[in-house]
Formats: C-alpha cells, structure tokens, sequence
C-alpha cells in the first residue's frame, strides 16, 4: 500500500535537532495534522532549498510523506507575510512554541488553536510590549482551552455554582476557579471571569480574547503561567528560564 502524502500543508517548525552531518528532525504544528515530526534530508547543505526557509516563526506550506512516526518531508515554501520578530519577541515566540512541544500530543489535529497562533505570531511581529502581552495571555487561554486544562470560567469548579459578578475569584492549578481568600493575589471578579469565557466561545474570534484580556492581562499572567506549570509538570519552562537569565545579565 502506498504511503500517505500530504500536500501543501500549512505549518510552523517549533524545533529543529541535528539528525545527521547533512540532516535535521524538525517538530512541526501543522493545521490539519497537529504536530508532527518530519526528517529534513540535506537540510544542513548550503546548496539544500531547505536551509533558508525551516526557520521558527515563519508562515510555511509543507509536502510530506510516509507511514513511521518520522515523516520525510518532500518540499518547503516561505508564504511571507511578516518578518522575523526580535529581541523579547522572539523570545516569547520561542516560549509559545516550548509550550505546544509539552502539551500537544502528535498527531492531534487542532485547526481552531492553529489560527491562533499564527494570529499570535503576527502580533509578535508588532513592535509593542503591551501588544506582545496581550497575545501571549490571550493565546495561553486558547492553548489551555483547546488541551482541556482550563476549566470553564463562569461557574465555581467544585459546586458549579454560577460565579457573582461582584465577587473576586482565583484559579488555582489543582482546584479550578474558585472565590478568593484574603491573601490571594491577582484576583479577578466574577463579571471578568465571565467575559474570558464567552470570548472562549467557539463561535468567538481570537480578537475576542484579546479584548477580554485587556484589562486583565496583569492578574492573568500570574494564573495562567502557574497553570501552564502544572500541567507542563516542570517549576519553570526552559524559555522563562532563558529569558530570567538574560535580564539578569
């Protein structure tokens, strides 16, 4: 039986490994495949097509094929569209991907979550550090949804009584969204928890999330990066840690 081949799929490499003198296993997000690994053969040439294009956080239509768990990847194109973001933003581009590698199965496809970040990546491109915020606390919140480790923000996780507006919640990695204690820090009142979770709706757009995350993005950054964590299973992601070290130099 002839092996799959799959065509001009839309992909972002999310990591690259030496496989050989001449070759590279690539780790790849792909629309409608998920992600997946792929062997780049010759990629490390100077004469291989390859080499200027499997670069992170650029937008790619890949062919590929084969049957193992490591497809061989046939062809590679640039679809343009933005430059290379810099500096933090290439940083938190690097996070976004270290975070997809840890928490997506391969070969689980999630179109919805794809949009995002490729919505993500572009914003990344934009000089601003509250636009850079913004996108990664709103993608966060699509990543978590679409894995299913974000539990529905509108109802108290261990009653699913509704959630007063009035009231101030926390999420808490272990126990889910519920009121919070007077130590708590980065408290959001319910009507805040409620507007995260209709822009979370499927019907609601990425810009949705981001207008949601507005006025939150502060109080949201301490909550998520701490669920992100857990269920990474890990103190701190390697990228964090990348970036702490920076600062401090």
């Amino acid at each position: 039986m002839a092996a799959k081949r799959f065509n001009d799929e839309p992909a972002y490499v999310l990591h690259r490994y030496d496989w050989s003198e001449s070759s590279l296993i690539l780790e790849v997000f792909t629309r409608h495949q998920g992600r997946i690994a792929l062997v780049a053969r010759g990629a490390k040439k100077p004469s291989s097509s390859f080499r200027p294009v499997l670069l992170p956080l650029q937008p790619l239509h890949l062919s590929f094929g084969g049957d193992a768990e490591i497809r061989n990847l046939k062809s590679a194109e640039w679809q343009g569209g933005h430059v290379m973001p810099t500096g933090e933003a290439l940083m938190s581009g690097y996070y976004l991907n270290e975070l997809l590698i840890r928490l997506l199965a391969r070969d689980d496809p999630h179109p919805r979550l794809f949009d995002g970040y490729a919505a993500t990546v572009q914003l990344l491109a934009t000089p601003g550090h509250d636009t850079l915020q913004l996108a990664l606390r709103a993608f966060e919140l699509w990543l978590l949804r679409e894995t299913g480790f974000l539990p529905a923000l509108d109802v108290q996780t261990a009653t699913l009584m509704p959630l007063d507006e009035a009231v101030g919640y926390v999420l808490v990695p272990e126990s889910g969204l519920r009121e919070a204690h007077e130590d708590d820090r980065c408290v959001l009142s319910g009507a805040q928890w409620r507007q995260l979770q209709r822009s979370l709706a499927d019907n609601a757009s990425f810009v949705d999330t981001l207008h949601a995350a507005t006025q939150v993005a502060s109080e949201l950054k301490v909550q998520l990066r701490a669920l992100l964590h857990y269920h990474c299973d890990v103190p701190m992601l390697k990228t964090r840690q990348m970036m702490h070290d920076l600062q401090a130099l």
